[in-house]
């Protein structure tokens, strides 16, 4: 089934709204709640499952160990009941843990990026729970993004390689685009674009990550 990005991001909206301002919200507080999750959506774009491992809020992580999603491995702490969204997301530890406040430190410590600036800062709206302490994680681009607010090629084609070659005097067999491809798109995708990279940004991903593997530098391409 070819990948619909309108119909994924509708489907994540849906469930996101369900999970963060559903029965557990006071219903006094449902419509306002659901307002500051609109605008979230609305500035941090699309509800996602998983980042490409090249996204910046995923990028401290050991290089052979790659992860798709935020938590301790990559530099966070205090994370619970979180959601995703292409540019950051949102995470509601219970007030009493005092987990809000290790999010906040984690990703004050977290080092500077070459492409984008990592903040967060405490929602002053009920998410998930009245007991709990949302907090809002923003990664903000130092480049433009595209018209349709994807991330261009000029932007993860860099990141890409920055995190791949290391690899190659280590690698014994080279991936193939199908093994890869969650990994450099992240999820919902298809087989050239998701909610992070468009069609023609994709193609150049996978273009480039062809090239590549064709070099031999990786090793023999995996069967």
């Amino acid at each position: 089934m070819a990948f619909r990005a309108d119909e994924a991001g509708r489907t994540g909206r849906e469930e996101a709204e369900d999970y963060l301002v559903g029965r557990g919200v006071d219903p006094s507080e449902r419509t306002r709640s659901a307002a500051a999750l609109r605008a979230i959506i609305d500035e941090l774009g699309p509800v996602v499952d998983t980042y490409p491992t090249w996204h910046p809020l995923v990028r401290n992580h050991d290089r052979r160990r790659p992860t798709t999603t935020p938590h301790a491995d990559c530099g966070y702490r205090g994370l619970d009941h979180t959601r995703f969204f292409a540019n950051g997301f949102v995470t509601c530890p219970y007030a009493s843990s005092g987990k809000a406040e290790k999010v906040l430190a984690s990703v004050e410590a977290l080092p500077r990026h070459p492409a984008a600036f990592i903040s967060a800062a405490r929602l002053d709206v009920q998410l998930y729970n009245p007991d709990a302490a949302p907090v809002l994680v923003k990664c903000e681009w130092n480049l433009a993004l595209g018209i349709d607010g994807t991330i261009p090629a000029a932007i993860a084609v860099p990141l890409i390689l920055e995190q791949e070659l290391p690899h190659w005097p280590s690698a014994e067999l080279a991936e193939t685009w199908e093994s890869m491809r969650h990994y450099f798109l992240g999820s919902p995708s298809g087989s050239r674009s998701s909610l992070f990279v468009n069609q023609e940004t994709g193609q150049a991903i996978k273009k480039i990550w062809n090239a590549l593997i064709q070099t031999g530098m990786f090793g023999s391409i995996k069967g």
